[in-house]
């Protein structure tokens, strides 16, 4: 562990507050109005708790506390370095709008279980922190698979056919990748180090040593892979497929696997592995050749392993653009869209240089408030007016002016355009290809962004400048509720002042090393 270490059980504390959340959901489950409230407290109480850990870890420090010894190189432990507080932040700062949203979307469609609904909710979100606050492999497997246990009967919530192939596609990818992959890699890790603890705050040095990689590099490429694909939740083609099956769900259940906890928890588990437990000397060293055929001072030879990793995301990032363009449905659309966002992390973090790690984990944030906003958007679209389909809504800018506005200054930021905050990852990605000489993904990143445009641009001419049909009969809808249309408008918001003061989430990014 690099840094100065605070061994503490204050870091605890937002995993307790997330644990015993959902009990007292439960407990207020006959009063409607207090069990809502429990999760307005534990999201601000977590969120104000987490936050109080930031200066120190700015100051270069590591939160850490052991709560139990497995057996020997195998323990629960918790800890918090610069990594850890960007998505540490994110998910109970979310949280809290999510279940103002929750109030007008569950009520306002008088939907059923909500008792159960906001108990998994709150399940989950103690997942998402488990996740962030993760000292190693195998306190970050236990909470992976409880945010995967605990949304599938959210996927599920409607119970009908439809949501019952959904949610079945979504265990089945999800638990089949980390039973496949994501479990074997965690053994082979213990087996080749000895431990499963991260390298924390260093994203130079990892687990595997050049000694353990120049002793078994062929076995080290195989778990870099197995922990590559599975990560699941990450999206990466050809296990992406669940996540636009998932959108059978609420929509507030999307925006949670979309931008607060599940799809987050992925990429964010896909960062913490190639930057804390590989580290970028590991995962620049390990070539495709190791584990794949192709003879040294071949194309595939001299490819690093991290840089493969990073054609892929650009593939997935790409090819999720163009099949976003295909859907009329417009959280559809958005599913895609996400899958394609997360490739940016991808790419991002496996690109090793300075800018391009920076933009990677920043747009773990820099998403999370821009795809919030535009899936609460679309609920409350579909809460106002009962309509799903994109080339039904001409016109219904002018009677939904903040929604869709607030979906406007969305769309911006997953197109990259100044000065909202998706511009900022953009413009360190692109750099970080220019600073590694990849010019193939500097090719996939602009025709992607020009992708992002072509399936978000549409949407907003349509809401504003497009005539609807008079049989349409628009004059009948309104805004959704307050307590949906205000929490959109401000996660816009935040999205705007994130690019104007990126480095919110850039500090936390620099203080994990420089290589």
């Amino acid at each position: 562990m690099n840094g100065v270490t605070i061994e503490s059980a204050r870091i605890l504390l937002p995993v307790v507050i997330t644990l015993i959340a959902p009990l007292f959901v439960w407990l207020m489950r006959k009063d409607e109005n207090k069990r809502e409230a429990v999760s307005f407290i534990a999201a601000a109480i977590t969120f104000m708790t987490v936050l109080s850990m930031a200066p120190a870890v700015l100051n270069g420090e590591v939160w850490y506390y052991h709560v139990t010894t497995i057996m020997p190189g195998i323990t629960i432990a918790f800890a918090a370095d610069g990594l850890s507080m960007v998505f540490g932040l994110i998910a109970p700062f979310l949280w809290f709008f999510v279940t103002s949203y929750n109030i007008g979307y569950m009520r306002g469609l008088n939907e059923h279980a909500q008792t159960r609904y906001y108990v998994c909710f709150a399940v989950a979100i103690f997942g998402a922190i488990g996740v962030a606050l993760s000292a190693n492999v195998f306190t970050l497997y236990l909470f992976y698979e409880i945010i995967t246990v605990f949304t599938y009967p959210l996927v599920y919530h409607h119970e009908d056919e439809e949501a019952r192939i959904g949610a079945r596609k979504y265990i089945v990818y999800l638990m089949g990748t980390s039973k496949l992959f994501l479990l074997p890699a965690m053994v082979l890790t213990y087996v080749l180090v000895g431990n499963l603890d991260f390298h924390l705050a260093d994203i130079v040095n990892g687990m595997f040593t050049p000694e353990v990689v120049a002793e078994s590099p062929r076995l080290v490429a195989l778990t870099y892979w197995l922990f590559i694909f599975g990560i699941g939740k990450a999206a990466l083609m050809p296990f992406h497929n669940w996540l636009p099956s998932a959108m059978v769900a609420p929509t507030p259940v999307s925006a949670l696997l979309h931008a607060v906890a599940v799809v987050k928890a992925g990429v964010f588990c896909v960062c913490r592995i190639i930057l804390s437990a590989f580290g970028t000397k590991t995962a620049g060293m390990l070539t495709m050749s190791q584990l794949f055929v192709g003879a040294p001072g071949t194309w595939l030879g001299d490819l690093s392993i991290a840089h493969g990793t990073a054609y892929i995301a650009g593939f997935t990032l790409v090819v999720a653009s163009f099949i976003a363009l295909t859907k009329d449905d417009i959280k559809a659309r958005l599913a895609y869209s996400t899958v394609a966002q997360l490739s940016y992390v991808v790419v991002g973090v496996t690109m090793l240089v300075d800018a391009a790690v920076q933009g990677g984990v920043m747009h773990i944030a820099h998403h999370a408030f821009s795809k919030i906003t535009l899936f609460m958007g679309a609920g409350a679209i579909y809460v106002a007016t009962h309509l799903k389909k994109i080339s039904l809504m001409d016109g219904l800018g002018r009677r939904m002016p903040w929604t869709f506005g607030a979906f406007g200054i969305a769309s911006l930021s997953m197109i990259g355009m100044p000065p909202v905050c998706g511009f900022v990852s953009k413009w360190y990605l692109v750099n970080g290809t220019l600073d590694s000489n990849q010019l193939p993904l500097l090719v996939m990143l602009l025709l992607s962004t020009a992708l992002n445009a072509g399936y978000f641009v549409p949407i907003l001419y349509r809401a504003f400048f497009k005539e609807p049909a008079p049989e349409a009969n628009i004059n009948q809808y309104n805004e959704a509720s307050k307590t949906m249309v205000v929490p959109l408008c401000i996660t816009a918001t935040i999205s705007v002042f994130l690019g104007l003061y990126p480095q919110t989430f850039l500090n936390f990014v620099n203080i994990l090393g420089k290589f």
